[in-house]
């Protein structure tokens, strides 16, 4: 038994539930809006992975494709980041892999099974985090374990530490320079969901002030 992952959208971030999922993968396929060089490089360190360019991947992905066919344990796969832009004719594949919607979606259209596996990054239109894994035994004979991440819970106010007002900016560089979020509440001493929560604020809202970031988190 062999199992691949399918991920789309992480826009930036990679949950430390995710990257667990993907630890017992042989590969990974993401159907694009990565949003940065270093999410993949980390992915590439878990498993060989194959992405293609979604809207929000800019000029660091312009060698990525915007669709892409490949093979595995004999299973032909065709992925694209936009449903909108799939070719019409999709005879010669058997599982075809998109994303963008945020939405998670499994159906089957003709001899292929069509699946997006939803968004595994910030959380987004209040929609569930979710992702997929292929498993299969090798003949071509493979289905699609679907997985929704547990919803966070809000932060109260009492368990905020009362410096957190002075580490947010710091907490926003590191953000920037590719730090994921079990290394920044590791290296600032806060819990892993306040630091995604504030890696989810900043990435959802482009250029949010840390005075932002704080009356977003209610304070």
């Amino acid at each position: 038994m062999y199992q691949i992952g399918v991920i789309s959208d992480t826009h930036g971030m990679l949950r430390g539930e995710v990257k667990e999922f993907l630890r017992g993968c042989e590969a990974i396929l993401h159907a694009g809006d990565i949003d940065r060089q270093n999410l993949l490089e980390e992915l590439e360190q878990i498993a060989p992975t194959f992405a293609v360019r979604g809207n929000n991947d800019k000029k660091w992905a312009e060698a990525l494709p915007l669709e892409r066919e490949i093979e595995i344990h004999g299973i032909r796969i065709y992925m694209i980041h936009n449903r909108k832009q799939i070719r019409k004719d999709l005879s010669a594949f058997d599982l075809v892999i998109f994303g963008h919607s945020h939405q998670y979606e499994e159906e089957r259209r003709q001899n292929a099974l069509w699946l997006n596996p939803g968004s595994c990054g910030p959380r987004r239109f209040g929609r569930p985090i979710t992702m997929a894994v292929l498993e299969g035994d090798g003949d071509r004979n493979f289905h699609i374990r679907k997985i929704e991440m547990k919803k966070e819970k809000k932060q109260q106010k009492s368990s905020l530490p009362p410096d957190i007002g002075d580490q947010i900016p710091s907490i926003l560089k590191a953000i920037d320079a590719g730090k994921d979020v079990e290394a920044i509440a590791k290296k600032y001493g806060i819990r892993p969901e306040l630091a995604e929560q504030i890696c989810r604020l900043y990435l959802t809202h482009p250029g949010v002030s840390t005075e932002g970031i704080l009356r977003k988190m209610g304070l």
